[in-house]
C-alpha cells in the first residue's frame, strides 16, 4: 500500500502504458504503410524505366521526340498525336533540347513527386472532425491507392500530364491563400484541361465567387495569351476541333470513359448521338453541381470537389484513362447507414480504378455493355446517384452496429480476434459479395494459368505422383479408367459430372446461405476462400500432369478425346486454363466443401446423403476420367481441410443462426439475445 501511494495508483500506471502502447502500435503501421507506399512506387517507376525505351513514354514524344512541341516548326497539330491545349504547347515549348536526354527520367520522377503531393493534399482535406490515428494513417494509405490506380499507372507509361490539373484544383480548394490565388490555381488548371472549367460554378454557388471570377479571369488570359502566340494552333483547336474533340484516338475507343465514347460504342452516330450527347450533358451537370454544392456546404468539400472531377469525366467529349484522377477522389464519400453498407462504395470504387474491366465481369456478350464503360459508371454514380451522407446524418459517425454473435471459449486465446474475422450474424451486403467473388475468381484463374511450371517438370511431378501411389498401393487411377471406358454410359456420366457439377453445386450452395443463413455464409465462404488459396500454393510449387498428359502410361482423356501430348488442344480453354494445376485437386475439394456444409446445415437426412454422395462421385469422376490422380485428391480434402480449420482459428466455432426476440424489436437498446439451435433462420 504504501509502495502504491508513493508511486501513484496502479491504474495510473496501467493507463500510461496502454496509451503507450497503443502510440507504438500506431506509429508501426503509420511506418508499415508509408513501407508498403514506398514499395508500390519503386514498382510502378522500375516498370516503366524497365521498359523498352520505343514502347514506354510514347506520349512524352509527343513533346520531346524528332517531330515533337519542343522542335515543330509548323502546327501543334499537323498530327492528331498532340492533344493538349495550345496553351499547354506554349508553356512546354521553351523546354530546351538539352533537358531531352534527361527529360524521361526526369518526367518519371517529377509524376512520381506529383502524386506524393496530391497524396498528401487530399489526406490534409478530409472531412473534420478528423481522429489522431485517421491524420496519421490516411496520407500513405492515399498514396498507396493512388500508385495502384490506372490512371496514375498509366500517367506513369505514357508520360502524360493529367495529374497536373488535378493538383492545381486541390492546391487552389485546399492550400491557397486567399480567393483569388485559388482561382488562378483553377484557371491555370482549365486552361491545361478545359472541363476544369466546370468548379467555377461550384465556387460561385458556395459563395466563394472572386475565385470564381478569377478561375474565369485566369483561363481566358491564358487562352488569349496562347492565341496571340500561336494563332493558328488555337484556331485549329478551340474551332476546328472544337475544344479539342477528334485530336488522340477515335472517339469510341474503350479508352475514352466518357458519354461520348458510350454513346458511339452504342452505335449512335450524328446529329441523334450529338443530340442525346448534349442533353445528357446537361443533365449530368445540373444534377452533379448541385450535388456537389450541397456537399461543399456541408462542409465535405473534398467529396464536392470528386463529384464536379466526375461530372467533368461524364460530359467531356474525350476523356482518356489517365484523365479519369478524379474517380478515385470520390472513394472519400460515405454512403450507407449500417457499419457493413460503408464498404460498398470504397471498395468499388477502388476496384473499378485498380482493375481492368475484365477482371470485374465476367466474358459474357449481355455484360459487354457494363465491362466497356465501367469507370464512366462509377462516374455517373458518384456525380449523380450514390446518396452520401451529410454530416449532419447520425449514421456519418454512429452507423447501425454489425451483429456479432458472442465470443466462444473454445476458440484458442491466442490467436487475436480481429473485427473483421469475428462471426457476423447479419447478411452481407449482395454487390460487395459479388465484387469480390468475382475478382477473387479471377485472380485465382489468373494465377492457376502463370504457375505453368513447365510440362518437363509437370512430368517429373506425374512420375513421381505414380511411383509414391505404387509404394502405398493406391495406383487404381489405370484399370478404372480403362473399366469405365469399357461401359459407354457410365463414361458419359463421369464426364457430364466432371465438366457440369464442379461449379454449379458450389454456387447453388452459397446461393441458398446467402439467402436463408447470413451467418452460416459467411463461414461458409471464409473456409472455401482459404482453401482456394492455399490450392493456388500448391499449383504454383508443385505443377502436376494428371493421368491424362502423362505419355507412355495408357490413361484415356474421356473428356476431350484423344490428344497430341506435345501440344494438347482443347478449344477455346486451351490458353485460358492450365492443365498442370492437378495438386491439389479443387473439382474434390470444392466437393468436400459441399458436403461439408450440407451435411453440418441441411435440416434433413436424405440432404445429408447428398452431401456425402457429391464428393463420392466427384472423386469416382476425377479418376475415371483421368484428370487427377487419387493423391490429387488427398490434397483438396487438405487444403480444404485447413481452409476449415483457419476459419475456425481466427473466427471461432461456426455461428448459430439468431432468432430476434420481440423485446429487440420494440426496443433496439436490448442486448443480443443468446445464440439459439442451428437450424433457427435469422
Amino acid at each position: 500500500m504504501a509502495n502504491a501511494e508513493r508511486r501513484g495508483r496502479p491504474g495510473d500506471a496501467f493507463g500510461t502504458g496502454a496509451a503507450g502502447t497503443a502510440r507504438a502500435r500506431l506509429e508501426a503501421a503509420r511506418a508499415g504503410l508509408w513501407l508498403i507506399a514506398a514499395v508500390l512506387a519503386v514498382r510502378q517507376v522500375t516498370a516503366v524505366l524497365g521498359t523498352p525505351k520505343g514502347d514506354r513514354l510514347t506520349d512524352l514524344e509527343t513533346w520531346v521526340g524528332p517531330d515533337g512541341v519542343l522542335h515543330v516548326k509548323g502546327s501543334l497539330y499537323d498530327s492528331t498525336q498532340f492533344t493538349g491545349t495550345p496553351f499547354a504547347g506554349l508553356v512546354l515549348k521553351p523546354l530546351t533540347r538539352s533537358a531531352e536526354q534527361a527529360l524521361g527520367w526526369g518526367w518519371t520522377f517529377g509524376t512520381l513527386l506529383l502524386v506524393v503531393a496530391l497524396g498528401l493534399i487530399v489526406a490534409r482535406a478530409l472531412p473534420q472532425p478528423v481522429t489522431r490515428r485517421s491524420r496519421l494513417l490516411a496520407a500513405p494509405v492515399v498514396i498507396s491507392l493512388l500508385m495502384l490506380s490506372l490512371p496514375v499507372r498509366n500517367t506513369l507509361y505514357l508520360g502524360q500530364t493529367s495529374i497536373i490539373p488535378v493538383l492545381l484544383v486541390l492546391l487552389g480548394c485546399f492550400a491557397a491563400r486567399g480567393e483569388r490565388a485559388s482561382g488562378v490555381l483553377i484557371g491555370v488548371g482549365a486552361a491545361l484541361q478545359p472541363t476544369v472549367l466546370l468548379f467555377a460554378p461550384l465556387l460561385w454557388f458556395t459563395g466563394r465567387r472572386r475565385a470564381a471570377v478569377a478561375t474565369g479571369g485566369t483561363f481566358a488570359a491564358s487562352t488569349l495569351l496562347a492565341w496571340a502566340a500561336l494563332p493558328h494552333d488555337s484556331y485549329t483547336y478551340w474551332v476546328h476541333h472544337l475544344a479539342g474533340v477528334g485530336l488522340g484516338g477515335q472517339a469510341d475507343d474503350l479508352a475514352n470513359q466518357s458519354l461520348h465514347g458510350a454513346l458511339l460504342r452504342f452505335g449512335l452516330a450524328g446529329p441523334l448521338e450529338i443530340g442525346l450527347f448534349l442533353v445528357l450533358g446537361v443533365a449530368v451537370a445540373v444534377v452533379g453541381l448541385r450535388r456537389a454544392v450541397r456537399y461543399a456546404r456541408d462542409g465535405q468539400l473534398l467529396l464536392a470537389v470528386a463529384v464536379t472531377g466526375c461530372v467533368a469525366v461524364a460530359v467531356s467529349p474525350t476523356t482518356w484513362q489517365h484523365q479519369l484522377l478524379w474517380v478515385l477522389l470520390a472513394v472519400v464519400g460515405r454512403a450507407g447507414r449500417r457499419t457493413s453498407d460503408r464498404f460498398v462504395w470504397p471498395v468499388a470504387v477502388v476496384l473499378a480504378m485498380t482493375l481492368p474491366a475484365k477482371a470485374l465481369l465476367p466474358n459474357m456478350p449481355v455484360m459487354y455493355p457494363v465491362r466497356e464503360n465501367v469507370l464512366l459508371i462509377v462516374a455517373l454514380a458518384a456525380s449523380c446517384a450514390v446518396p452520401f451522407l451529410s454530416l449532419k446524418s447520425p449514421s456519418f459517425r454512429a452507423p447501425t452496429p454489425t451483429q456479432y454473435a458472442p465470443a466462444r471459449p473454445a476458440r484458442l486465446h491466442w490467436v487475436p480476434l480481429f473485427p473483421f474475422w469475428r462471426r457476423v450474424l447479419t447478411r452481407p451486403s449482395l454487390l460487395l459479395e459479388l465484387l469480390l467473388i468475382r475478382v477473387f475468381y479471377s485472380a485465382y484463374s489468373s494465377v492457376r494459368l502463370a504457375a505453368t511450371g513447365g510440362r518437363a517438370a509437370a512430368e517429373k511431378h506425374g512420375h513421381e505422383i505414380h511411383s509414391l501411389e505404387k509404394a502405398l498401393f493406391l495406383d487404381v487411377e489405370h484399370g478404372i479408367n480403362h473399366a469405365v471406358v469399357q461401359v459407354p454410359w457410365l463414361e458419359n456420366f463421369f464426364s457430364f459430372y466432371y465438366e457440369s457439377f464442379h461449379f454449379v453445386v458450389p454456387l447453388t450452395i452459397l446461393g441458398v446461405l446467402y439467402a436463408r443463413r447470413p451467418a452460416d455464409y459467411r463461414w461458409a465462404r471464409s473456409a472455401l476462400g482459404l482453401g482456394t488459396l492455399l490450392a493456388l500454393v500448391g499449383f504454383w510449387l508443385y505443377p502436376l500432369a494428371p493421368p491424362r498428359l502423362m505419355p507412355g502410361l495408357g490413361f484415356i482423356d474421356t473428356v476431350h478425346g484423344a490428344q497430341n501430348l506435345a501440344k494438347p488442344d482443347y478449344g477455346t480453354m486451351t490458353a485460358v486454363t492450365n492443365q498442370y494445376a492437378a495438386m491439389p485437386s479443387l473439382h474434390f475439394g470444392w466437393s468436400l466443401w459441399c458436403g461439408i456444409v450440407i451435411v453440418v446445415l441441411a435440416p434433413k437426412w436424405w440432404m445429408k446423403a447428398l452431401g456425402v454422395l457429391h464428393p463420392l462421385l466427384t472423386v469416382s469422376a476425377i479418376v475415371a476420367t483421368g484428370n487427377h490422380w487419387v493423391l490429387d485428391a488427398v490434397g483438396g480434402a487438405a487444403v480444404i481441410g485447413a481452409g476449415f480449420g483457419l476459419t475456425y482459428l481466427l473466427s471461432g466455432p461456426r455461428a448459430a443462426a439468431v432468432a430476434a426476440e420481440p423485446e429487440r424489436e420494440r426496443d433496439p437498446s436490448v442486448s443480443s439475445p443468446p445464440a439459439t439451435a442451428v437450424g433457427t433462420k435469422s
